[in-house]
């Protein structure tokens, strides 16, 4: 079967598909979906919550900062969650229709020890790729969906940070965090401001962006979406992503060590012929034609195949979309469904229930006893569906994957339970492990 027809099968098969079918060796979770923990951990589990540097907004403007050495779990660790959102200087939770939460990002990087935390003194230590150049390097990364997604690293999994031995001489782990926030009140196109459509901001365009009609490079911070009269002058906020993060000590437990890959729609450097990833981040949905509306046929299907460049089990995995996506897909070389990630949308005013937002991503993971193992060197389909019933700009097609090495596998316990979920809303928790015995 050559690569070829396998895509167009798959995209068939995907703008035909609207139930979460998956794999018999994967489970899809949201919200409602609970797991225990399975390998005895809860009591070695440790948690702690965290604000990040304040920033302030006024009503259309927008903040964008990289904050260095920000406080983070120390020593050598296995991370299982972070979850964040963002509040105001009360620890009120702040809705998506008055501040949009673009994007969160978290990072590590090796700083000279001792030094002033300088540009130049910082080694970026991005995740396993597949992309380079910097792009999409984080460990951990959400947007609007952040309070309702899933993050649990499932047990004995977990991502090992801290390795006394693995800065360069003269050099020590920090973290860095980026927060993309805009402030929506009073916007003339709260939708528009949030999808970074250029021509509702204070910016200019260069000619040479080909057509660009919206995304990362028209919101930038300090860039400012136009608002209703009155609003020109409002109220300024002083806000605050306030993060939870659980970890157990690497030494508590034996835990299996898992890499991060970052998968995006948008790199079709293999379908093209070419060596190195080209990963754009985001791209925009036109409106559909009006033969394809009178067909009720409005759904943009945007498809590419990326290489992992080594093998193992895909123990997580959830995608990332927009406002207007309709799901994201993952499938093997020969079109397996990997994971199926689909948006959750709010039907409420209050936060993490903002009618007409993205406000979840279900994620996937493994049955027990089971697995979804990949090849190095296997060619991964990442499949992504928009809305094209209007235009929109600066969307994502993104899949986040943790992989265990085939070689760093753990006998299976006597008795197997599944891992809690753990969520920021309405506050920082976590599902008891007792809670998922009836599943089993």
């Amino acid at each position: 079967m050559s690569p070829l027809f396998l895509v167009l099968l798959i995209i068939a098969f995907t703008a035909a598909t609207t139930s979460t079918a998956p794999l018999p060796t994967t489970q899809t979770l949201d919200l409602d979906d609970a797991r225990g923990h399975g390998h005895g951990y809860d009591q070695q589990l440790k948690s702690r919550t965290f604000l990040s540097p304040a920033f302030t907004l006024r009503p259309g403007s927008v903040s964008n900062k990289w904050y260095a050495d920000i406080a983070f779990p120390r020593g050598h660790v296995a991370l299982k969650s972070f979850n964040g959102e963002v509040v105001d200087v009360r620890g009120a939770p702040v809705p998506l229709h008055e501040t949009y939460l673009h994007h969160w990002l978290v990072e590590p990087y090796y700083a000279a020890s001792g030094g002033g935390g300088g540009q130049e003194n910082i080694i970026p230590r991005a995740n396993s790729g597949v992309c380079k150049g910097g792009a999409l390097g984080q460990y951990f990364g959400l947007g609007s969906e952040t309070r309702r997604t899933a993050t649990w690293v499932p047990d004995p999994y977990g991502i090992e940070i801290g390795d006394p031995a693995a800065p360069p001489e003269g050099y020590e782990e920090r973290w860095s965090l980026t927060v993309h926030a805009i402030d929506t009140r009073g916007a003339v196109d709260r939708l528009g401001c949030t999808e970074c459509r250029c021509v509702l901001y204070n910016v200019t365009v260069d000619e040479d962006d080909d057509g660009y009609a919206g995304g990362l490079r028209c919101c930038y911070d300090q860039a400012r979406c136009a608002v209703e009269e009155g609003f020109a002058d409002g109220e300024t906020r002083e806000l605050f992503l306030r993060y939870t993060v659980m970890w157990l000590d690497w030494s508590d437990a034996a835990v299996v060590p898992v890499r991060i890959y970052i998968l995006d729609v948008t790199d079709r450097a293999m379908l093209e012929g070419k060596s190195e990833p080209e990963c754009k981040v985001e791209y925009t949905v036109e409106a559909c034609s009006s033969e394809n509306r009178a067909r009720n046929e409005c759904v943009d299907v945007k498809v590419t195949q990326e290489v992992l460049p080594r093998g193992g089990d895909v123990v997580y995995a959830v995608g990332h979309q927009h406002t207007g996506g309709l799901g994201t897909s993952l499938h093997g070389e020969d079109g397996r469904l990997l994971c199926r990630s689909t948006p959750a949308y709010g039907d409420g005013e209050e936060a993490g229930n903002e009618a007409g937002y993205v406000v979840g991503m279900s994620a996937c993971y493994p049955e027990p006893g089971g697995a979804a193992r990949v090849r190095g060197g296997e060619a991964l389909t990442v499949v992504s569906n928009y809305s094209s019933e209007r235009q929109h700009t600066g969307v994502m097609g993104h899949f986040y994957i943790l992989v265990a090495d085939e070689q760093e596998q753990l006998p299976a316990p006597e008795k197997q339970q599944l891992p809690s979920l753990c969520f920021s809303f309405p506050v920082s928790w976590c599902v008891p492990a007792w809670l998922s015995l009836y599943q089993q």
